[in-house]
């Protein structure tokens, strides 16, 4: 077993979980600026496990809300906004791991880092003991954060946005992926596509971190729709 140092040891405390495989909490501090073995996979899992366990969490705390609200209020939990507030309350950016042409360009406050490194987190303990603990890592995190119905006044972003409006059209959820990543390691641009099989629909944003990328190709799906609809 790898030894870990004291900034690991008190993640797990703060994360309130101690890896049985300590490389998975290694590989999800770990930027593709730094190495090849880094956190981006992880970070696609985390993603997928935190939108789960928010829902969950939604559906217990606010059991009156309707589907499109719950929505809504589960996209102002699951933002970069608030993943980087919430990586910042784990002191995530002291243990790191950076280029250093990231290091210099000031990687560790950088909030799609932030925001990403926490979900490959969430991914990292979802592999190490399964998702009944990945679930417990996210109560925790939101433990402190308030959840009300007005949540739901926010302003939808396209993601959002496009979700409900095939939701409503009886239509499955929209597919992201990463196409193509360009740029120096510490200022890539990530080319996402965003899918609609059902509609043989594709359309293609992109954006300094995958989930701008995402953002940006959903917009643009959203107009194909709208044209469409006209």
């Amino acid at each position: 077993m790898q030894a870990l140092t004291d900034g690991l040891i008190q993640l797990q405390a703060r994360l309130k979980h101690s890896f049985a495989d300590v490389t998975l909490l290694q590989r999800a501090l770990t930027h593709r600026s730094f190495s090849a073995d880094h956190n981006e996979r992880l970070e696609f899992l985390g993603d997928a496990v935190l939108n789960l366990a928010v829902a969950h969490l939604l559906f217990t705390q606010l059991s009156d809300l309707p589907e499109g609200d719950l929505s809504r209020v589960r996209a102002n939990l699951v933002k970069q906004e608030t993943l980087h507030q919430l990586a910042l309350g784990l002191d995530v950016a002291s243990v790191l791991r950076l280029g250093e042409g990231e290091m210099r360009s000031g990687g560790q406050k950088r909030p799609s880092i932030l925001a990403d490194t926490l979900e490959a987190l969430i991914g990292a303990v979802y592999l190490d003991a399964g998702y009944l603990a990945a679930q417990n890592l996210v109560q925790v995190l939101f433990e402190n954060v308030e959840i009300n119905p007005q949540m739901q006044a926010a302003e939808k972003d396209p993601k959002t946005e496009l979700q409900e409006l095939l939701q409503g059209r009886k239509l499955q959820l929209p597919q992201y992926s990463v196409v193509a990543t360009s740029g120096a390691a510490h200022r890539q641009i990530f080319d996402v596509a965003c899918d609609i099989p059902e509609l043989s629909l594709s359309q293609h944003g992109s954006g300094p971190s995958r989930r701008a990328g995402e953002q940006a190709a959903a917009a643009a799906m959203l107009e194909i729709l709208k044209i469409k609809a006209r």
